[in-house]
């Protein structure tokens, strides 16, 4: 049986300078808790209210960005993941056209900087790399990273990015499994 949602995230396709990226934003280092200062697609925890996981993710983008998506440009829902609490987090994609980030007024409090990267620069085997997890001393798991951007790129997002570039490019992007 599946758990339901917990939380959902908007992965934001645009086009910036002509080039299609994903946006991504750099959490407040005044939040409380694990994530602050990480990178993170806008989202956050499912409301009552909400009608549904792109209702909640359309709403935490415009609370957290100031971007006011149109349900009409979002594409679908992608394969949920979970956190290290079992949480389950959709992710949602949508297609925003062209977007320059800097124009954007992100919320402060939770929000310290919004910034771009290009498929093109994701795709680029120089910017993927793999983080191992030991636990007792043993090998534990191994999750994506993606390097050399203004920010490093891992954890959940980097898992959902992985998604996002094998749904929107089709065999440009492969998971290099085999690394030992």
């Amino acid at each position: 049986r599946s758990r339901p949602a917990a939380a959902a995230v908007l992965v934001l396709l645009c086009w910036v300078l002509r080039v299609p990226a994903l946006l991504y934003n750099l959490r407040s280092s005044r939040l409380a808790g694990r994530h602050k200062s990480d990178v993170s697609f806008p989202g956050g925890k499912c409301d009552p209210a909400d009608q549904d996981v792109v209702h909640t993710a359309l709403r935490e983008t415009r609370e957290e960005l100031g971007l006011a998506v149109p349900q009409d440009h979002v594409w679908g829902v992608l394969q949920p993941v979970y956190d290290q609490a079992k949480n389950t987090v959709v992710p949602v994609l949508a297609g925003v056209g062209p977007l320059d980030p800097q124009s954007l007024q992100p919320n402060p409090e939770e929000v310290e900087e919004v910034f771009a990267l290009p498929l093109a620069h994701l795709l680029h085997v120089q910017n993927q790399g793999y983080t191992h997890f030991c636990k007792g001393g043993h090998f534990h798991y191994t999750m994506p990273v993606f390097l050399h951007g203004p920010h490093r790129v891992w954890g959940l997002t980097a898992i959902i990015t992985e998604f996002t570039l094998q749904v929107l490019v089709p065999g440009a992007y492969q998971p290099r499994l085999d690394i030992p």
